[in-house]
This record gives C-alpha cells, structure tokens and sequence, in this order.
C-alpha cells in the first residue's frame, strides 16, 4: 500500500483529488494540507511514502517546502502538481528535491501512475515540463538540464 499526502491551498482541488486517490486499491491517503507549514507538520507525525505538492501556495509555497524538507532531511518523494508550466518553476523544484512534475491537466491514471513510479523510486516528467525545460536552455545556453537516467542536473 502506497502511503500518500496531498498538500494544496485550494480546498476543492485537494479534496477531489483525496476523493479520486481514495479509488485506488493501492494507495492509501494519510493526510492533507492546506500550506507548506501544515505539510512540514504532517510530514513530522505521518509516514508517506508520497507527497502530492503544489508550488503556489499561501505561507510557505512548494519550492520552499521542498527547501525545509531537505534541511530537515525529510526525504519523502515528492511529486509536485500544479497548474504551471513554468521551465523556472520546474527547475527550480528539481533543484529544491522534487522527483516528479506534472501539471494538474493529466488523467486520473496518469497520477496514479506517476505516484507509484515515485513509490518505486522513480523520478519523473511530464513531456510538457521536458519542453519547457528544454526550451528555456535553448534561450539561456548557461542552463542546466535535469538528466531523469543519471539523477543529476548537467550543464548545457
């Protein structure tokens, strides 16, 4: 069974996304958050295996998170999902310990197997993210690119 948290400040979103995981025979939710503070919380009092984060969020927002999870040595796999597709929003996560980005338009069975790649210790990208990334490297030649085989950022 896949322990996950969700961490979103829209009440609606996180709580469908909560309802839809709670379809799935192998997932099983053990938490919510409304901000990165309650997550850092949660993350302290419950084992999860996968933390659903969102990047813009009131307080503490998901980059931020991330940076406090590392500090602290929390080494959850975290997944961020989000509405951006924003090649310094991407960059950014990965940097801060992000191992997944997906934007919030993927399928229900998208999600899920996103989160059960993260569960297995998988990394991953959503091929818009990868465009994005790659894009901005082009505009910017001094970039670095996430490389998802060697789990390292290289230089452009």
């Amino acid at each position: 069974m896949i322990r996950v948290a969700v961490v979103d400040d829209q009440a609606l979103v996180r709580q469908g996304i909560l309802g839809l995981l709670g379809l799935s025979e192998d997932i099983e939710v053990v938490g919510e958050a409304a901000d990165g503070d309650d997550a850092l919380t949660l993350l302290e009092e419950v084992d999860v295996d996968v933390l659903l984060l969102d990047l813009r969020m009131p307080k503490r927002d998901g980059i931020a998170t991330l940076q406090a999870m590392g500090d602290r040595d929390m080494t959850t796999a975290t997944l961020v999902l989000t509405t951006f597709d924003d090649s310094e929003l991407v960059l950014g996560a990965l940097k801060a310990g992000a191992r997944g980005y997906l934007l919030k338009d993927v399928t229900f069975e998208q999600l899920l197997n996103s989160i059960r790649t993260l569960a297995d210790g998988g990394t991953l990208l959503q091929a818009g993210a990868d465009r994005s990334i790659a894009q901005s490297g082009r505009q910017q030649p001094t970039q670095r690119f996430w490389n998802r085989t060697t789990g390292s950022f290289d230089r452009a």
